[in-house]
């Protein structure tokens, strides 16, 4: 059977009891294959079988005693002519994934619809009608239905926070007053002072405090005990405890201050809760804010303005100096120079130019652009970002699942513990000196503070909360983590392992030296003839010298009697005469003799770390061309970074020791894996986990995925293959090998985070 994924924003949840609650509840529904609860997001992510309504979801976290933030719009419709088009659009609105209910009044030609805002959106709904040919204009609704939810539970809790301070300031100085002889005698040991008092505190206990009390009975009424049922408990118990003495039952002190602050209190801390929750987000935010909201496109030859949903494949898109590409494209005229930084992190300009591809959200800086959109919506890189992001901030890092464990049994635990305190208190305690109070009092202040105190609601948002900020402040670094699995495990590497072609160096091979051994050929003639023979190799150094001898606009001959050696060379026949290009194996079996000088000179450039070809014409040598893959700008001071870190640095490469050794010298590295072949690399991972290492793998070719996919945390090279990509749980987006050592630091900074927050 298919499945289903429904992401829902929930209301209400204050601390890791009351995530639990609401797993325990959807889990409950028929046909729900997992369910994953993010307090720091407020998200439930549920996994179903296909065709269970969204709406027994939401009905499921409304039993638990929560709610689900739902948006609402309001679409004008032009051209409804009867019943038949209102039944329509009605029946293809419910059919659309996350709406929940869709009613068409054809009196106004209004449509109201209600719909899931983590599913679908108002441009989203806009278009379902506009595909069933109706023109539509949106009419009083928000543009983002969960953040008016969200915001109208945030102003909702700054007024029980200053509805609570206006009695609760009050009642507190006049009770302190009282306790330190500030007030006269006839006011101290007035009976009337209980009964202002009593006023003061009843409109915090039952008005600002009545959530509580709901919490409490929803968390007992599902069987388990939340924050609620402490706060509940404690505030009762001093609340309670003081109306027989205001009634005269019996002689003592009144505690309502007690009960009041304990709420107030308790409403701050929601209130900063609340408001800190809506920060974590601010990351994605960010990331959606830098979407171009409209593109220049051109439709039957006219250059048009339309919103950016509205690009489609294939459309043609002018984009001017100074503005935002609106999506991923193919530069089809002219060049420029484009800011990438938002998206990768690296403040250097990119070249564009025709054929080159170009990226959603990035600023072109200085030329005009005429593009093919590749990619729009969900499928641009940018959105691809952001619902990783938002998948990562919505999964639960190992050691957050500890804390869930913990915080399930929390609360009964403190609840057990306070009663002990009270019995102990009242049965084996003794009275301070010169107390006021009677053993029972003092016994029931002890309790009270255990229950208030020990709350899990920090206990709950510690580790979430972390991995948000985490994940988000990744993103604007460029670095892209999948998981929050990945962003905890980065913290405990020791050992990172990097590839070293398009990792370490740029993995575009150039040529570096043309050595001429006849003083009637030039360097030119030398490249010029080796050129076109590689015209018909695909081979990596053969494009590179073909790049040499286009940069040079040097003409190239056309190849005749072409074969190529595997591992060896090319031979082929250039304005007939007979031309090799190759490796000393071929030449011995073609039977040239190298001379010794040669020979020197090509161990020479081995060692600076360079591939060296012998270009033969007529069967003799008559040069040597060398090519080097540069290294990364910021490779040296990146592996730097990471040995500062207290990290063992591995190169693992199927190129040869010398040219590996050259490299390793070059960045300082110590510890080289050479001539390893691209099955046994992730062979080479599992060695090293054997050692008792935790291992990261980087790379960026296809031959890398298996370790990629076998090391602790994998790290993928955003500029390389989609597999190696789709194997790592983290992304360096723009390819910088600096990212690494960003990621670990990160990563440790949460880690220690978290760990501050749960002490």
């Amino acid at each position: 059977m298919s499945e289903n994924i429904v992401t829902l924003p929930i209301l209400g949840m204050t601390c890791a009891n009351c995530s639990a609650a609401v797993e325990r509840s959807i889990r409950k529904e028929p046909g729900v294959k997992s369910v994953s609860v993010n307090l720091s997001t407020e998200k439930a992510t549920v996994e179903t079988d296909a065709g269970i309504g969204t709406m027994k979801l939401i009905d499921r976290v409304r039993r638990a005693g929560y709610d689900v933030a739902l948006g609402e719009a309001l679409f004008l419709v032009e051209g409804l002519s009867d019943n038949n088009d209102a039944i329509l659009i009605e029946k293809r609105l419910s059919e659309t994934p996350g709406v929940l209910k869709a009613v068409v009044n054809l009196s106004s030609g209004s449509v109201r619809i209600e719909f899931l805002p983590t599913s679908i959106n108002t441009g989203g709904l806009e278009a379902v009608l506009r595909g069933l040919g109706f023109k539509t204009s949106e009419t009083g609704s928000s543009e983002d239905a969960e953040a008016v939810a969200r915001k109208k539970e945030l102003v909702q809790q700054r007024h029980y926070l200053i509805t609570g301070l206006i009695f609760t300031i009050p009642l507190f100085l006049l009770s302190m007053s009282g306790d330190f002889g500030l007030l006269p005698d006839f006011l101290a040991h007035a009976d009337w002072v209980k009964w202002v008092m009593f006023a003061l505190a009843t409109p915090v206990q039952f008005y600002v405090g009545w959530g509580f009390y709901t919490g409490a009975w929803k968390s007992l009424r599902n069987k388990s005990a939340n924050m609620d049922v402490l706060v509940a408990m404690g505030a009762s118990a001093a609340y309670f405890y003081s109306l027989p003495i205001l009634f005269g039952l019996f002689e003592g002190h009144v505690y309502f201050e007690t009960a009041a602050v304990i709420i107030t209190l308790i409403k701050l801390g929601k209130f900063l809760e609340a408001r800190a929750k809506g920060q974590t987000s601010e990351s994605i935010k960010k990331l959606m804010g830098l979407r171009s909201k409209t593109a220049r496109v051109i439709r039957n030859e006219i250059e048009i303005e339309i919103p950016v949903d509205d690009v489609v494949i294939g459309d043609v898109i002018i984009v001017r100096p100074g503005e935002k590409i609106p999506v991923d494209g193919e530069v089809l005229e002219g060049s420029s120079s484009v800011d990438e930084s938002m998206l990768t992190g690296e403040s250097m300009p990119v070249n564009k130019k025709r054929g080159d591809t170009v990226v959603g959200a990035s600023l072109n800086k200085n030329g005009l652009l005429k593009m093919e959109a590749t990619q729009v919506g969900k499928d641009t890189v940018l959105a691809q970002i952001i619902r990783l992001v938002e998948e990562a901030q919505a999964s639960k890092a190992p050691i957050q699942r500890v804390v869930d464990k913990i915080s399930s049994i929390f609360v009964p635990a403190v609840i057990g513990v306070a009663i002990i305190t009270f019995l102990g208190w009242y049965f084996l305690g003794k009275m301070p000196v010169n107390s006021d109070v009677n053993l029972f009092t003092y016994a029931l202040i002890k309790m009270v503070a255990v229950l208030v105190i020990a709350c899990p609601c920090a206990m709950g948002l510690a580790t979430p909360t972390a991995v948000m900020v985490g994940t988000g402040k990744g993103a604007e670094f460029g670095l892209l983590i999948k998981s929050s699995e990945a962003l905890e495990g980065a913290g405990h590497i020791n050992t990172v392992v990097l590839d070293k072609t398009g990792t370490i160096t740029r993995g575009k091979p150039e040529v570096t030296d043309i050595v001429s051994i006849k003083s009637s050929m030039s360097e030119n003639d030398l490249l010029q003839i080796t050129a076109s023979v590689e015209k018909g190799s695909e081979h990596p150094l053969g494009e590179a010298i073909l790049t040499e001898a286009g940069r040079r606009e040097l003409n190239l001959f056309e190849p005749e009697d072409f074969n190529s050696f595997s591992g060896s060379g090319v031979e082929a026949s250039i304005n007939g005469v007979k031309v090799l290009v190759g490796n000393t194996r071929l030449l011995d079996e073609k039977g040239l003799v190298i001379k010794p000088e040669i020979i020197s000179q090509r161990e020479k450039l081995q060692k600076e770390g360079k591939t060296v070809v012998i270009v033969a014409v007529d069967q003799e040598v008559t040069g040597l061309v060398a090519r080097a893959d540069a290294l990364k700008p910021d490779s040296s001071q990146a592996i730097s970074d990471l040995m500062a870190l207290g990290i063992e640095v591995v190169m693992l490469t199927g190129d040869n020791i010398q040219t590996a050794q050259a490299v390793a010298d070059s960045v300082g590295i110590k510890n080289i894996r050479a001539d390893v072949l691209p099955g046994d690399k992730s062979a080479e991972i599992a060695r090293l986990q054997k050692m008792g290492k935790v291992v990261a793998m980087v790379g960026d070719g296809i031959n890398d995925a298996p370790a990629l996919a076998k090391s602790d945390v994998g790290i993928a090279i955003g500029t390389g293959t989609d597999v190696a990509i789709a194997s790592a749980p983290v992304v360096l987006v723009g390819g910088s090998l600096s990212g690494v050592p960003r990621s670990i630091r990160l990563s440790r900074r949460v880690l220690n985070t978290i760990h501050q927050n749960l002490f």
